[in-house]
């Protein structure tokens, strides 16, 4: 990590979030940015890759615990690009030796371990074991997209998912040079960094800007990638989405995603997956839902019915005299499965089916009917709660 990106550079403001973020609340800015700027959505607008990056950049000190920690403890070192020492109103530079303030044999100073801050600032400072020392980047994140059929969800799918992310250049090998053959820069000696004087005593360090931060030259650059080593590249992967996810639930694979630079570690995918409609299940947290539609005589007389399930045989409920039309039964162990490999239920709403015609036997037998309950009134207990309410 230069110094410019511990000093000058605001991630929090990048992010826009506060400084007491929350990893949750973090993520999900970068996240949301992401999308917005990601080149592939903004074809030709440099200024969205310029912020693209920006945002990258931010996310991989502010998403890790340990880089946040040094970055805000270095920001509280230096307000504004200067040392903070001596109480309001000094003035002059301070000749004394950080190394005897930071570091030492005193264990760690501020909570960074064994070295102190010495070991923090090991590229910070041009000075001891730090200099010219490059550290591994881990990859970046990738978002994903998936479409599962209503059934998969339920019982877990095996997709093919196509992806783009920038990998080593294949054409010239990562090098960046088409020959394989980069030359070391001559203006950072291969470390990727050069050291600049700021007065007081000490000297910070930046990317070197002929390299870009590399360490190496293209004499001839490759035509693939520009001499930058990285190119975008696709790849199919067979992804394996668990049962029972719901619609627009983010998947989290580690290691799937862009890989990592100088031995760092890759980053993780995220797939987002959309779950489409079924003709005739519905969801409800674990339990799937189903409307059975019964006769009026299976209603007001009770019998067995048979239900459908989902990729299964049909179970056989039982239905009790004089059941309303809207009551919810439950079939055990027919739902979505849940994360402990249990499942839910399924849920039977009775929707009580009135025929449209009728031939003149039925229509006998409901006069019959209507004539043998006349004296009982449906809503005379509406009507009566009515007038008291």
């Amino acid at each position: 990590m230069s110094t410019k990106d511990f000093v000058e550079k605001d991630y929090y403001k990048v992010l826009g979030v506060p400084k007491d973020a929350t990893e949750a609340e973090i993520k999900k800015a970068y996240r949301k940015l992401a999308r917005e700027n990601h080149p592939d959505a903004n074809k030709g607008d440099a200024s969205a890759e310029t912020r693209f990056k920006e945002i990258s950049e931010a996310n991989d000190v502010l998403g890790d615990p340990k880089k946040r920690k040094e970055y805000d403890d270095a920001r509280a070192l230096f307000g504004n690009g200067g040392f903070r020492a001596g109480g309001p109103g000094a003035g002059g530079s301070f000749n004394f030796d950080l190394g005897d303030l930071f570091g030492g044999a005193q264990g760690g100073a501020g909570g960074f371990g064994g070295g102190g801050l010495g070991d923090v600032f090991g590229g910070l400072f041009n000075r001891g074991g730090g200099t010219g020392r490059t550290h591994p980047r881990r990859g970046q994140d990738i978002e994903s997209e998936v479409t599962l059929s209503f059934t998969e969800a339920i019982e877990g799918a095996t997709v093919p998912l196509r992806m783009s992310s920038q990998q080593p250049c294949t054409a010239c090998s990562g090098t960046g040079d088409k020959n394989g053959t980069p030359r070391v820069c001559p203006t950072c000696v291969g470390t990727g960094q050069v050291s600049r004087g700021s007065g007081g005593g000490f000297s910070l360090t930046d990317p070197c800007v002929d390299c870009k931060g590399r360490g190496l030259i293209a004499e001839n650059p490759c035509e693939v990638c520009k001499g930058s080593g990285r190119a975008k590249s696709s790849r199919t992967m067979q992804v394996r989405i668990p049962a029972g996810v719901s619609d627009n639930q983010k998947i989290r694979l580690r290691g799937k995603g862009a890989p990592g630079e100088r031995g760092g570690q890759n980053g993780d995918l995220y797939v987002v997956v959309h779950v489409d409609d079924h003709p005739v299940f519905g969801r409800k947290d674990d339990n799937l839902t189903v409307t059975v539609p019964v006769s009026f005589s299976e209603a007001a007389l009770g019998g067995e019915i048979k239900v459908p399930t989902l990729g299964g045989p049909a179970v056989t409920l039982k239905l009790p005299a004089g059941t309303p039309n809207g009551r919810t039964m439950r079939a055990r162990g027919k739902g979505a499965v849940r994360k402990d490999g249990t499942r839910g239920d399924l849920l039977v709403t009775v929707e009580v089916a009135v025929p449209k015609e009728l031939d003149d036997k039925a229509r006998e037998a409901l006069e019959t009917f209507r004539e043998a309950t006349a004296s009982e009134d449906p809503r005379a207990e509406l009507f009566q709660a009515a007038k008291g309410a």
